[in-house]
């Protein structure tokens, strides 16, 4: 396969993931537990398709890698 097809489906499937992510929340129940827990679903669920994409505009190999760590 070649290799901007791979980038590509990467982040087509990180979207489709944030999307899978987003429903799952909207399910949970309306209550105080509920609405916390379905918004830091959101918050990590929705993050990796546009961390991914600012890591594609990186300036090196490294700067790649740097955009892509997670850092505690």
């Amino acid at each position: 396969m070649p290799k901007e097809k791979r980038i590509c489906d990467l982040e087509e499937r990180l979207i489709d993931f944030a999307v899978r992510v987003i429903r799952t929340a909207e399910s949970l129940l309306k209550s105080r537990a509920g609405n916390h827990i379905a918004g830091q679903l959101i918050r990590c669920g929705t993050s990796p398709a546009p961390n991914y994409n600012e890591a594609q505009n990186a300036e090196s190999r490294s700067d790649f890698i740097h955009k892509l760590k997670i850092l505690p």
